[in-house]
């Protein structure tokens, strides 16, 4: 009898703790069959709350809102199940109308199938999507638990219940009617998901990351297959706003031909549009597109359409038998089907392709090929040779100042070498910007203004060396200051503009990746620059002599320092092989963009 008890008491205590520890970040999946939350009460009887629906009647691939309203409640829990077998599975998948207060659950084998809260706060409405699946029952009826207080619940309050006009099959395609762009061609929705069987076979794809499976929720996906006198064309990408992709003649937004797919509050509707200059574009009113199709799961947007090759009849539309750089954006949506500026550079790809030519799978590159390289060598100036060069001539005099190279002091040839690099790896990135850009840029924020002021102090810099004054000249120490102060303003204006410029649209490194790498090369350098120094230190502590309570410096800082050559030189080779590898790791990853 004592171990039933001892059981029993464990069972209680693990239920009140559970009880006690609740779910006020909303992560119940633990309830997704019974529904109930395990507060260590019982549940209300009458409802206070109630759920409504904005239509009676659904067919697959359709989208109901759902809303959930009455007085303050602190959580919630929201399925959809068959009406005739309320304890099944979820049935279908819901999207979000405000992250802020709700978030998506998978029950069971279902993504997707159900909605919680995100925090205790109050609330007093709640609206989502529900999204129809292509096996939906033929009825299905809504369910919410609501927690008003920690122990005042409702459990599986029944809401609306909405049914299918005709049984049916899976496969069976719905149609809506685009109700935002005026079209005479139906608009269906996609029974299956776009995938990548044909690309570089039966039809040229692009792809980003490359080789990206397009159900994946980070791949972008366009392909054209050549069909006679048409091209079927798919685009995929994860986008809750929209997809687009234009031809042009040039890697420059303006003058060009797009096609957009456009999320206007849960249907996508489909379009042709023309690019002029960097203005918003404007939607056709006539539709030239054929069997329109679009699938939205899981934050992955996806439509297909067909388009004859030659459309002489309409203005702004490109033959597709021509060759053409190729965009593909994404972005934000608004009310009515308002598009946004794109926040991140379009995938561009690397030169012109004719679609309806010789299938192809291929990648892009959302940075211009200019201003890659702008990073490159701004990456290489400022990681590698000014940082060693800084070095060389900090804690390298006294080591290499009895050695000659060219006649002249070994660390003086190898400080100068480096800094005349730097000076011309910099002016040559410098200009880059202003080619590709044809002018200043507006919308670059501060990353050129100290780009500009980087430019004067690395010019600035060996005109005043050109100038020093001999070793032993009374304005030698002025020199050496002046020098010193707007080498280090430089380097310290020089990061901070690397800072900048690694989450600008043109150069959008992997995020927080490049600021957490740009930390450690400043962390790294700062560890070796205070090494030197504490190792410096302690060899001029070592040739102090004591006597009369007075010191007396027996040898010179010169010769002190030499003592130290070796380790000086096994610091200088790990500092370098360091810098190389931060510099491979900013080099790889301005390749991947």
């Amino acid at each position: 009898t004592e171990m039933p008890r001892l059981a029993c008491a464990v069972w209680m205590f693990i239920c009140f703790y559970a009880s006690v520890d609740g779910y006020p970040s909303g992560k119940v999946r633990e309830a997704c069959t019974s529904m109930i939350p395990c507060h260590g009460s019982s549940p209300q009887v009458s409802p206070q709350h109630t759920i409504t629906v904005n239509g009676t009647e659904f067919k697959p691939g359709d989208n109901i809102e759902v809303h959930l309203s009455g007085p303050d409640f602190e959580g919630f829990f929201i399925q959809a199940r068959d009406a005739e077998h309320l304890d099944s599975p979820a049935v279908g998948s819901f999207m979000l109308a405000d992250r802020r207060l709700s978030q998506l659950l998978t029950c069971g084998r279902t993504k997707n199938s159900a909605v919680s809260h995100t925090n205790k706060a109050k609330k007093k409405y709640i609206k989502v999507y529900w999204i129809a699946p292509g096996d939906a029952p033929k009825r299905v009826q809504f369910l919410a638990t609501v927690v008003k207080k920690y122990r005042t619940f409702w459990v599986k309050i029944p809401g609306p219940i909405v049914s299918q006009p005709n049984a049916l099959s899976p496969t069976t395609p719905s149609l809506a009617t685009s109700e935002a762009i005026s079209t005479s061609h139906p608009v269906s929705y996609l029974s299956k998901p776009i995938n990548a069987s044909g690309c570089g076979t039966m039809k040229f794809c692009i792809r980003n990351p490359s080789n990206c499976d397009p159900e994946s929720a980070s791949c972008f996906f366009l392909s054209f297959r050549y069909e006679k006198s048409s091209v079927f064309i798919e685009m995929s990408g994860p986008s809750e706003g929209y997809l687009a992709f234009a031809l042009s003649h040039d890697q420059w937004m303006g003058g060009d031909d797009a096609y957009l797919c456009i999320n206007e509050d849960h249907h996508v509707h489909i379009s042709t549009a023309y690019l002029k200059g960097r203005s918003p574009p404007v939607l056709d009113s006539e539709n030239v597109l054929e069997d329109m199709s679009w699938r939205l799961v899981d934050g992955v947007l996806q439509c297909s359409f067909r388009r004859s090759i030659h459309l002489p009849a309409y203005n702004g539309r490109f033959n597709l038998d021509a060759n053409y750089y190729i965009f593909l954006a994404d972005g934000e949506a608004g009310e009515g089907g308002q598009i946004y500026k794109h926040r991140r550079q379009p995938l561009i790809t690397n030169g012109v392709y004719n679609v309806t030519g010789l299938p192809q799978d291929i990648g892009g590159s959302r940075s211009p090929r200019l201003i890659k390289v702008h990073g490159a060598l701004m990456f290489v100036a400022w990681i590698t040779t000014v940082s060693i060069g800084v070095i060389v001539a900090r804690f390298f005099k006294p080591v290499w100042s009895h050695s000659f190279l060219f006649g002249k002091e070994t660390w003086f040839q190898v400080h100068r070498m480096l800094m005349l690099t730097t000076v011309m790896l910099t002016s040559i990135s410098f200009v880059l910007p202003f080619i590709y850009r044809g002018g200043w840029s507006q919308q670059a924020g501060f990353h050129p203004y100290l780009g500009c002021t980087v430019m004067a102090l690395t010019i600035f810099q060996p005109l005043m060396a050109g100038f020093r004054p001999s070793r032993h000249a009374p304005r030698r120490q002025w020199f050496n200051w002046f020098h010193w102060s707007t080498g280090t303003t430089a380097r310290i204006l020089a990061v901070v503009t690397m800072f900048l410029g690694m989450d600008l649209p043109a150069l959008d490194l992997p995020n927080p990746w490049d600021t957490y790498t740009m930390i450690g090369f400043v962390a790294w350098h700062v560890c070796i620059e205070v090494l030197l120094e504490i190792h410096s230190y302690c060899l001029i502590r070592k040739v102090e002599v004591i006597e009369d309570d007075r010191v007396q410096i027996l040898q010179s800082l010169t010769s002190a320092e030499a003592e130290g050559s070796l380790f000086k030189q096994i610091v200088l080779i790990i500092y370098v092989c360091g810098n190389a590898v931060f510099l491979i790791a900013f080099l790889a990853a301005i390749n991947q963009i």
